[in-house]
């Protein structure tokens, strides 16, 4: 598949956040087109939150991997967050209940 010159391609980032030992959320992969594609590919494969925001994606593209996220981008990943762990909570307790 080809990118239609007036459309952006394909990107993606993966953020990690552990409460107990990261001090911020962080990039551990980015990419576009085909490398976007195999980011989201593994993130489904491990049943992890694909949140699509491309406006969010386009700025945490400009960090590097290994990278944590600014300060600026705090509220923005922290909303996002409180609703992956607000699903993970709603999928857990339906998994729970016989």
């Amino acid at each position: 598949m080809t990118d239609h010159p007036h459309t952006p391609s394909r990107k993606a980032v993966a953020l990690r956040y552990d409460r107990g030992k990261d001090r911020a959320p962080r990039v551990v992969a980015k990419g576009e087109r085909l490398l976007a594609d195999r980011i989201i590919e593994v993130a489904k494969a491990h049943d992890i939150h694909i949140h699509e925001d491309p406006d969010l994606v386009a700025v945490l593209a400009t960090l590097d991997v290994g990278q944590d996220i600014p300060e600026s981008l705090y509220r923005a990943v922290a909303e996002v967050l409180v609703f992956v762990y607000h699903l993970n909570r709603k999928v857990g307790a339906r998994r729970a209940t016989p």
